[in-house]
């Protein structure tokens, strides 16, 4: 079954808590703080592999989570990294957040990756925090908690050759004559309702045909599933447009599947393209194929190849015409691939919001509540700690003008605080 669309749910791993320690050895009485940082926890990253075709294997797996970094240890020793979690998926997959839209990645080449859900920070044990002022510091951080997001994933598939027509025109026939592919084929509209892909192999050369299904009016909105379909279009480099000519008005179909691929995405326009009219092994069709030869030339389209998919007469000019199209067509996916931007989940404001619902302070913030869940609050340094990453980043002053007071009920996330002067 193909599978070009899935949302799935990533969570990165939590970094390992530090710990308080004190070095305890015979003759060393008073021995300084021990106690070693947490692990990191592992990323969840994203990886293209060839072998996989289609994105199926996400309609019942949804969840990925990577595991934890390991605990700190007496002695300075740090915990254990986790192991990144890899999910593999098709190339040619789009990565974007579930929830702006926003292009994360664009996995074109066979093993690239991307790193989706970045591991959490380990906590620092209380030997980071001796100083001179403190030599007895009894005090650590819990491990930063992972990162977790909804993804969509969208797939474009990666062929050379794209074939494209309104519905009937005869292109899952054309496949399954010229490749290896065995495409549902039947004298009805809109037999085929998922792309497929074929090999073709000429002069011990191979390239990847797409059979993208019929395209209709308005395919470009989203008519006729025409979204879904046209997006296999973009990774293509040469367009072979195959045109009923057995049709009312051929010219008419050239020129609507022509409009809607500019209007979905205007780089179409100018992809190179082999017009082909098929279905002439109808006598009418050959008859009038010099008449409809000449309207295409008026029209500036010349070039066009008259073929019949079913009884292969002039497939193989066909096929010796993709090859030397595709020869001079530019690689369009090393150029898509250059344009995709960096992400850099990171990259954040450090900012806050307040609320006041029924005498309750609810602050919320990414900052400050990573801050909060890495904070041991049975030790009265890591609570002045925490107090202080309060004032600095000006959430003690925006809770006073928002009227706390002593005794006040204090959300940071979901930690219940309170306040004192």
């Amino acid at each position: 079954m193909f599978v070009d669309e899935a949302k799935i749910f990533v969570a990165s791993g939590k970094g390992g808590d530090g710990i308080v320690a004190f070095r305890r050895e015979k003759y060393v009485p008073r021995g300084g703080p021990s106690g070693g940082n947490g692990g990191r926890g592992g990323d969840v990253i994203l990886r293209a592999d060839s072998n996989l075709n289609t994105l199926y294997f996400f309609r019942k797996h949804v969840h990925f989570k990577a595991k934890p970094g390991g605990k700190g240890g007496s002695s300075h020793k740090t915990g254990a990294a986790a192991d990144a979690l890899i999910v593999r998926v098709p190339r040619g997959t789009v990565v974007r957040d579930a929830e702006t839209g926003g292009l994360i990645a664009d996995l074109v080449c066979e093993g690239a990756e991307a790193v989706v859900a970045d591991g959490g920070r380990g906590g620092k044990g209380n030997s980071h925090f001796k100083s001179s002022a403190n030599q007895t510091p009894r005090i650590a951080e819990k491990g930063e908690p992972g990162f977790e997001r909804w993804l969509r994933l969208e797939l474009k598939l990666i062929a050379d050759v794209a074939l494209v027509g309104v519905p009937n025109a005869g292109k899952s026939t054309l496949l399954s004559v010229v490749s290896n592919a065995k495409p549902k084929v039947a004298d009805y509209p809109f037999t085929t309702l998922e792309p497929n892909l074929g090999t073709v192999i000429f002069d011990n050369r191979d390239l990847v045909f797409a059979d993208i299904p019929g395209l209709i009016e308005g395919a470009h909105m989203g008519v006729g599933l025409g979204h879904a379909f046209l997006r296999h279009v973009q990774r293509t480099r040469l367009i072979v447009h195959v045109i009923d000519g057995s049709a009312a008005d051929p010219i008419a179909d050239y020129n609507q599947i022509r409009t809607e691929l500019a209007l979905y995405d205007d780089k179409l326009a100018q992809r190179p393209e082999i017009v082909v009219v098929n279905k002439l092994d109808l006598p009418d069709v050959r008859e009038y194929w010099p008449l409809l030869q000449e309207a295409f030339a008026e029209r500036g389209v010349n070039d066009v190849l008259a073929i019949s998919a079913l009884s292969r007469e002039n497939v193989d000019d066909l096929i010796k015409r993709a090859y030397g199209d595709m020869a001079k067509a530019p690689d369009l996916l090393a150029q898509d691939n250059a344009d995709v931007p960096t992400y850099e989940l990171k990259d954040e404001a450090i900012n806050f919001g307040i609320e006041v619902e029924d005498g309750i302070y609810y602050v919320s913030g990414a900052e400050i509540e990573r801050a909060a869940a890495m904070t041991y609050w049975d030790y009265e340094e890591a609570v002045a700690r925490f107090q202080k990453t309060l004032d600095a980043l000006g959430i003690i002053r925006a809770l006073e003008e928002a009227g706390v007071s002593a005794g006040d009920t204090v959300f940071v996330g979901d930690y219940e605080l309170e306040w004192t002067e």
